[in-house]
């Protein structure tokens, strides 16, 4: 049923604070379910699912969902839109404040989300740094967003090597302002990220993998050598001996590396920790 009757029927109104656009467009809609390529009895967890046209969709597909939404205001118009589909739990929560793992528990799951914008980056390393992780993300996100996640080197960020440490990342489609309702002022796209078992890379460990990107990201503009000097602790001189011994350039930026030169560096810095202790 269209968002904007939903909500004038129950007199609330979309808060700009918490990104609500919600997606209406039945084209668009099918390609999400396609997209997330689902069996009956599959499991998806929902991020945001507003007023539930989305979440129907789903569930006509015969997959059990659990619905997420932080806006308490919504959970009435969930309820009725969705009181004919037994396998859909609604869950009023933050996202970003709960466990996965209570959700979902041990079952295999993929994740459908329309994100708000402000706060993309933050449910991604939420959804993927999880203990137990989905099997694929299905997301619809601000287009610019959309193409940092698929980034060659040279335009590289925090988080395109976030994704790409996790899963391949691909564009599924594009779709216009109309699809939503407010409209927002942007283009947006659909994406899925397809996680793998283990990363693709050979790393000592997650958490210094990514205060090695961290660091080399925080003065982006910066040679390498100056920037992970600074995030690290190290002088400049030590950090582009690192760098070399790295195979990596000290003059090269971060945007300009790939999953793999970051990885060669991480090993090489856990290296000359191990040697200090």
């Amino acid at each position: 049923m269209n968002p904007k009757y939903l909500m004038d029927t129950f007199e609330v109104v979309p808060k700009k604070s918490l990104g609500q656009n919600f997606l209406h467009d039945p084209n668009a809609l099918e390609k999400i379910v396609e997209t997330a390529d689902l069996m009956p009895g599959d499991l998806v967890l929902e991020v945001g699912p507003g007023t539930g046209t989305l979440t129907v969709a789903l569930a006509q597909s015969r997959a059990r969902v659990v619905a997420v939404e932080i806006d308490e205001r919504l959970i009435p118009i969930l309820q009725q839109q969705l009181a004919d589909f037994p396998d859909v739990r609604i869950v009023h929560a933050d996202i970003l404040e709960t466990e996965i793992a209570d959700l979902v528990g041990n079952d295999d799951y993929t994740v459908v989300a329309n994100l708000p914008y402000y706060i993309t980056s933050a449910i991604l390393r939420h959804l993927l740094e999880t203990s137990h992780k989905p099997r694929r993300l299905v997301l619809t996100v601000q287009q610019e967003v959309a193409e940092r996640l698929i980034a060659r080197p040279g335009d590289m960020s925090l988080l395109t090597i976030s994704v790409l440490f996790y899963g391949k990342p691909a564009i599924i489609t594009r779709l216009n302002p109309a699809a939503f309702w407010p409209r927002p002022d942007v283009a947006s796209a659909v994406v899925r990220i397809d996680v793998y078992d283990q990363p693709p890379v050979d790393v000592p460990g997650e958490e210094l993998f990514f205060k090695v990107v961290r660091a080399g990201f925080g003065q982006k503009r910066k040679q390498l050598k100056n920037s992970l000097g600074a995030g690290l602790g190290f002088s400049h001189a030590e950090a582009g001996a690192l760098l070399q011994e790295a195979g990596i350039d000290p003059a090269r930026r971060a945007e300009t590396l790939t999953l793999a030169e970051w990885a060669a560096i991480t090993r090489v810095v856990a290296a000359q920790r191990a040697v200090q202790d």
